[in-house]
């Protein structure tokens, strides 16, 4: 059942960006670690992953919650593309991976010159179909949320991988633990969470940062802000630039200049979130929990 929410407000500009009336709905607790969320409009369907019970569920208004793949390759991230194809991030198989509408399973690309990548996390899809996801290592650090291993690969990237043509480009060396991603409306510069705080401590990043886009390259690395408490995971940005960052508890509405307009606090540590038909609906993956946030 859906109740009224407040925020945290800290920008008077936060009612005429966000909304002024919003209401919470929790629609699933049965997760170990929710992650990944991802909206189809053409199936009115919410995809999303448990990394750690290596399951994937798919959520409707009709039928709720319901295991879409087990076991799922200890999937992470995912995305939908322009042709309702979902993109996924699969710690298990150190790669990403394409299920059509019709659920043909399809794996795409787990190797750069021989070497596995670590463990893709986070994934977006370009409008020119093009397929951005970052490789920290995560899921080859323990058994919790893939295969312990070594990596391969020295170094955690923003990778860049076009389908048509099957070539895999690192995008950027200029990350260290890169983590949650998504581009500006106008797809000219692409945001990135970077959080080595997560083995570094007091040393480590919780930073949101952002590059600009030269083909299928990554440039000019701008720190937008420190996100506290906690660390950057996933988020997402509205065509009016806002971005909805998730944090130790909650998910922080920003400007694209790092701005904070407020927060909206769910008292528990949050991973992700994805907007539903209009940006009005925001899906958010948090802890064992999947929640509905309607903004009016």
């Amino acid at each position: 059942m859906s109740h009224s929410f407040i925020p945290q407000i800290s920008d008077t500009r936060f009612n005429e960006l966000v909304g002024s009336f919003f209401e919470i709905e929790e629609l699933f607790d049965g997760a170990i670690w929710a992650e990944g969320p991802a909206w189809s409009n053409a199936q009115q369907a919410l995809y999303f992953s448990d990394v750690k019970g290596c399951t994937m569920y798919r959520w409707t208004e009709a039928e709720g919650t319901q295991v879409f793949r087990q076991p799922s390759y200890f999937s992470n991230g995912n995305a939908i593309d322009a042709e309702d194809n979902l993109i996924t991030c699969e710690h298990g198989n150190r790669g990403i991976s394409l299920t059509t509408p019709n659920g043909e399973y399809r794996f795409l690309v787990g190797q750069l010159d021989g070497k596995r990548l670590n463990s893709p996390n986070d994934v977006v899809v370009k409008s020119d179909g093009t397929i951005w996801f970052t490789d920290p290592p995560y899921g080859i650090l323990s058994d919790n949320e893939g295969k312990q291993s070594p990596s391969e690969i020295i170094g955690c990237y923003v990778y860049c991988f076009n389908p048509k043509t099957e070539k895999l480009n690192i995008a950027t060396f200029n990350t260290m633990r890169p983590n949650g991603l998504a581009f500006s409306p106008d797809e000219k510069q692409l945001y990135v969470a970077d959080m080595s705080s997560v083995e570094f401590n007091d040393d480590g990043l919780h930073h949101l940062v952002v590059f600009d886009v030269d083909g299928c390259k990554l440039k000019n690395r701008r720190d937008v802000t420190e996100i506290s408490p906690g660390i950057p995971d996933g988020f997402r940005i509205k065509r009016n630039g806002v971005i909805f960052c998730s944090c130790e508890n909650g998910i922080i509405a920003l400007l694209p200049d790092g701005t904070e307009l407020g927060r909206f606090i769910l008292g528990k540590p949050t991973s992700n979130c994805a907007f539903g038909n209009d940006e009005q609906t925001l899906f958010i993956t948090c802890s064992n929990s999947l929640y509905r946030l309607k903004m009016k």
